[in-house]
């Protein structure tokens, strides 16, 4: 009891410019419960008080193959082996004993015997590209994909290789690589929030993943429900939150201008309240995504044959078509990066056959509608559009018919953006465990994707806590062989 009399009797005796009463705070920050209804609008704020435009369009650092990323996020780490990456080696020696000392591995016991795809190959497209029967859609966009078969994690856990894919790094809270996108180059649209992820997992890292981390919350993701929603209720829930309809929009506008003239004389006040600025700009961000945002989250006014081609017809794939077709609506909207998650399917550590296949079913004709669509319109080939999960799986089987984490080598692809079409870069080993050829660790997936939006890694920094900090930390080597 005697601390807290000292501190209130030094605080007592603080000079303190312009004493606010309690009911003078809560109307001078009038924004206050009002405020909490805005969630991820939030992110849309400003670097500070001096930097009134933090969003404004940057020009890149060089010449752009890409405006725009759109990164589809296959939670759970799907099987590369059994996708892209054929091994003829398992088919010959199934049910062997692994020939290499096992690395760190997620499962405890010793591994199981290795164990061939239970899917076959067959050649895509013109270039030939091999992809296995799981993706028989996706087969026929071969010709768009760069097939990345040597990238490479340190996470053997779920956590934190969802956080190094999305960040760079598993150790620390760090931006995550659409922040640092935004904060490089700024976004075209001001009346959308530049970085979007649609139905983002809440496990594995959470919104961590999508965070501005030490970066100005105005490069922050905006999560657009999350994965335990159901698209129905998605789809109301951007409008619900930016209209009043008591009100009519110059209603609204004027009681945004009051609100606001409120909060700049408090800021002029209170000078050392540099998140005040932040809540301004919020405020305005969500009045111009009434707007906007109503049109671009509507797919109802496509025609039945973009729908049926995107799979919204069907159960199976409604969910994520509608992930992929809000992705292109999106880019078209130009959105600077946007993110569409499959959550959390991939993880088969039993039942490989029978979860791969249904997972696959959900996500193969929607992916391959988006790709189709994108190069219909123009916009495939600004686009960079990245599929990964946050590891494979390995080539041993784990109880009887499934497979463990594999972070030493495995696959990504990429389309559009100025990579090379019908391409297989890098490759593993015999048995698909190890990446040998070409290796990209994360750091050069991180480093290569920002060269493709003209951005260089190693200059794009920001300053915090006494040392310049990028997504690639000290590492990471462009892989321009991906280019064409």
């Amino acid at each position: 009891m005697e601390k807290n009399v000292n501190i209130r009797s030094l605080i007592s005796k603080a000079p303190r410019p312009n004493m606010l009463s309690r009911r003078a705070m809560l109307r001078d920050a009038a924004c206050g419960f009002g405020f909490l209804g805005l969630g991820a609008m939030l992110a849309q704020a400003s670097e500070s008080p001096a930097s009134a435009d933090p969003l404004a369009p940057k020009p890149p650092m060089f010449p752009a193959r890409a405006k725009r990323v759109i990164f589809l996020f296959m939670h759970g780490g799907p099987s590369s082996i059994d996708i892209f990456d054929p091994k003829p080696y398992l088919d010959q020696h199934n049910g062997e004993p692994l020939p290499i000392k096992r690395p760190l591995a997620f499962a405890a016991g010793g591994p199981g015997p290795l164990m061939k795809s239970p899917w076959t190959f067959r050649p895509g497209g013109q270039s030939g590209l091999p992809i296995s029967d799981l993706f028989p859609h996706l087969r026929e966009r071969a010709d768009d994909l760069c097939v990345i078969r040597s990238a490479v994690g340190e996470g053997v856990d779920h956590g934190a290789a969802l956080l190094q894919t999305f960040t760079g790094t598993f150790t620390f809270t760090r931006p995550s690589m659409g922040s640092w996108v935004l904060y490089g180059l700024g976004t075209e649209n001001r009346n959308l929030p530049g970085y979007i992820t649609i139905k983002p997992a809440l496990s594995h890292g959470g919104s961590k993943n999508w965070s501005s981390g030490f970066l100005p919350g105005a490069y922050q993701g905006t999560a657009i429900g999350h994965a335990g929603m159901q698209v129905a209720d998605i789809q109301k829930e951007p409008i619900e939150y930016l209209t009043n309809s008591g009100l009519t929009r110059e209603q609204q506008r004027y009681e945004l201008d009051m609100i606001q003239a409120i909060n700049r004389r408090h800021h002029e006040l209170w000078k050392q309240d540099d998140e005040l600025e932040t809540r301004i700009q919020s405020f305005e961000m969500a009045f111009r995504m009434q707007a906007e945002a109503q049109k671009v989250f509507d797919v109802s006014g496509e025609s039945e044959a973009t729908k049926k081609m995107y799979g919204l017809d069907n159960p199976k794939t409604a969910d994520f078509a509608w992930q992929c077709l809000l992705a292109r609506r999106l880019a078209e909207a130009d959105v600077r990066f946007i993110q569409c998650t499959h959550s959390y399917k991939w993880d088969q550590h039993s039942d490989l056959f029978v979860k791969h296949t249904e997972n696959a079913a959900e996500v193969d004709q929607p992916i391959a509608a988006l790709l189709k669509d994108l190069k219909t319109r123009g916009l495939l080939k600004d686009t960079l559009v990245i599929w990964s999960g946050e590891f494979g799986r390995t080539p041993v089987s784990e109880s009887g018919n499934g497979r463990d984490h594999n972070p030493y080598g495995y696959s990504l692809w990429m389309a559009g953006g100025g990579v090379k079409p019908g391409f297989a870069y890098g490759a593993t080993d015999d048995f698909g465990y190890h990446a040998v050829e070409n290796r990209m660790h994360i750091h050069d997936v991180h480093a290569t994707i920002l060269a493709a939006l003209g951005l260089e890694h190693t200059k794009l920094t920001y300053r915090y806590s006494g040392r310049d900090f990028r997504l690639t930390d000290v590492a990471g080597v462009v892989h321009d062989g991906i280019f064409a």
